[in-house]
């Protein structure tokens, strides 16, 4: 077991290696070279972070000529986050991303193309003209391997694969650490640097029914939690419209966007009715489809799953045609044939409303620099990607914004972060104290001392059939307030009883999947406390007890932070409304 921890230094380290953090990564490079020193940590070998996961698309305005416009791009998103968005930091995204898809055309990225040779893009949800660039349907996996491609053509940066971070610490309103397992080894060691950008993902995994890969479990949010760090919007969780039944494996956005439908039992396009979205129709935001979707299965008009119980609709692409399907959307083919034996050219697939992403994040402002509850920088912290909360997305996220976001974050968090480091002196670099690295020590591998009790992967599949259960696209007082009694005994469970048997660290995963479920409990007490909190319907937060919005009490932004073993404290922040002030939001 450990041995005393040891330390390494770099300039700026950087948690996680999916999207977000590859592009902070390069940014720094191709603007400081050799001047800055970087690490990268990540839980997985550094191409298999769930960004490759990502499918659909990515937003920008490239042809104003025919007329996109920065304008109407911040209008969708605005709109579409029901009006939860800092319209100050929304207007610096659209303004920054055109710049982003033609850097990652440069570094040769294969985005489809128009007859013409042009960019070619497609319509997603929410979004008035079709600004959805887009790499056939695996543009996350096509976006990681052209960033990671760029960021080989430099030196002066590490990678440490199959790194576990435990957490980070804040001391004196300043980030002074990360502790990680080095799993190949089973040893603890702290990383000391000027600046980090904490670019961890989401927390997927914290639902039965999810899009994600099950290595998301919210550990970006954890860690910061944990270390002080104000969680901000966290009750609003997107529900993807379209997740394979039973698995729940994405079926992109994209397969609308190229004109698929949706069906009821009676072969109806229920979207198109008056009370769904009679004008968008299938691409309608996702908070709105995933509610329409809902109403047919627990209306009786949905069908249900033999073996899962699930109830579900069908997407419909037959009249798309195969040559479509192996041009445009040739994963959502393989993905059907492959995990649910139905060839979409030939007959209609099976889906449901899945986890697919967090709207809220880590407190930081539109530079990405991590604040604390008065709105001062912790210095030497940024967070970028999925697990920043800047707020582009506010109540909502619009299909295709967020791969465009982690760019953004990654491009500003790395240039902020490398020029920060520059400023600071390796001497004045302190660290954690001795007490605080002991703690931790104390923690990680106290873990492993019980000698029987319940094992981790029981309380993972109890609270997430919690959240599933509680917390999912309908929710209401009454249920909230026995999922969170719920979560709360889990927490009690996991502190008193959790077992890893599993005792010897190297390679120990038993280990490392107890401390993700403690950051999936950690992420669980602060979705409940803050959705019972939000005492109206908006966006993805939907209550069936308060059905409406309510911008004379809650157009702010909700902070979580850490409150002794089981509670949080709730403050708020003001929603930058600078261009348009709220309207109903109609399709």
């Amino acid at each position: 077991m450990s041995s005393g921890v040891e330390t390494i230094y770099h300039d700026v380290v950087i948690l996680g290696s999916g999207i977000a953090g590859l592009r902070a990564a390069v940014e720094i490079k191709r603007k400081y070279g050799d001047k800055v020193d970087v690490g990268i940590i990540s839980k997985l070998h550094l191409m298999r972070s769930h960004s490759v996961s990502a499918e659909g698309g990515t937003a920008a305005v490239l042809y104003p000529d025919e007329g996109d416009s920065f304008a109407l791009h911040a209008w969708d998103t605005v709109k579409g986050s029901d009006f939860l968005a800092d319209q100050d930091v929304v207007w610096k995204f659209v303004k920054l991303m055109p710049m982003e898809i033609l850097l990652l055309d440069h570094w040769g990225l294969p985005w489809n193309r128009r007859p013409d040779g042009r960019i070619a893009q497609r319509p997603f949800g929410g979004h008035s003209f079709p600004r959805a660039t887009f790499a056939a349907d695996k543009t996350g996996f096509f976006e990681m391997q052209t960033l990671y491609n760029k960021l080989l053509q430099y030196d002066g940066w590490e990678r440490y694969d199959e790194w576990f971070i435990t957490n980070i610490v804040v001391e004196d309103g300043a980030y002074k650490g990360v502790y990680a397992i080095n799993l190949r080894e089973g040893k603890l060691y702290l990383f000391k640097s000027k600046a980090a950008i904490i670019a961890m993902g989401g927390g997927g995994r914290l639902y039965n029914f999810t899009t994600y890969a099950h290595t998301v479990t919210g550990d970006a949010y954890a860690v910061a939690f944990r270390a002080g760090v104000p969680l901000k919007d966290m009750e609003f969780v997107q529900f993807h419209p379209t997740g394979l039944v039973p698995s729940g494996i994405l079926i992109t956005e994209g397969a609308r966007g190229e004109g698929g439908y949706l069906l009821n039992n009676k072969g109806e396009r229920f979207m198109l009715r008056q009370e769904c979205a009679p004008t968008k129709g299938e691409l309608a935001p996702r908070d709105i489809v995933s509610r329409c979707m809902m109403r047919e299965i627990l209306e009786g008009r949905g069908f249900v799953h033999e073996e899962s119980g699930l109830g579900y609709v069908l997407l419909d692409l037959r009249h798309l045609g195969e040559e479509k399907l192996n041009e445009r959307l040739p994963a959502v083919r393989e993905i059907a044939i492959r995990y649910a034996g139905i060839d979409p050219a030939e007959e209609p697939i099976p889906v449901r409303p899945a986890a697919h992403y967090t709207m809220g994040g880590i407190h930081t402002d539109g530079n990405y620099k991590v604040l604390d509850t008065e709105g001062r920088w912790i210095r030497g912290l940024f967070a970028a990607g999925e697990a920043a909360c800047a707020s582009i997305h506010g109540a909502n996220r619009l299909g295709t914004n967020s791969t465009a976001e982690c760019l953004v974050s990654g491009r500003i968090t790395g240039l902020l972060a490398a020029e920060y480091a520059l400023r600071v002196r390796e001497s004045d670099v302190t660290g954690p104290s001795p007490e605080r690295t002991r703690r931790e020590e104390e923690w990680v591998w106290g873990l492993l001392s019980r000698e029987s009790g319940t094992p981790s992967y029981e309380i993972k599949r109890e609270v997430r059939n919690v959240m599933g259960k509680y917390f999912y696209v309908f929710r209401d007082g009454d249920g909230m307030q026995e999922g969170l009694a719920k979560i709360l005994e889990l927490r009690k469970k996991f502190r008193e009883s959790v077992y890893v048997e599993d005792k010897d660290p190297i390679y120990n995963t038993d280990l490392t999947a107890a401390i993700e479920t403690a950051n999936l409990l950690d992420v669980a007490l602060v979705v409940a406390k803050l959705a019972l909190n939000r005492t109206e319907s908006r966006g993805a937060h939907y209550r069936l007890d308060y059905p409406k919005r309510d911008d004379e009490n809650w157009l702010k932004h909700s902070l979580a932070v850490r409150y002794g073993e089981d509670d949080v404290s709730i403050s708020y922040w003001p929603v930058a409304v600078t261009t348009w002030k709220p309207v109903e939001r109609k399709y």
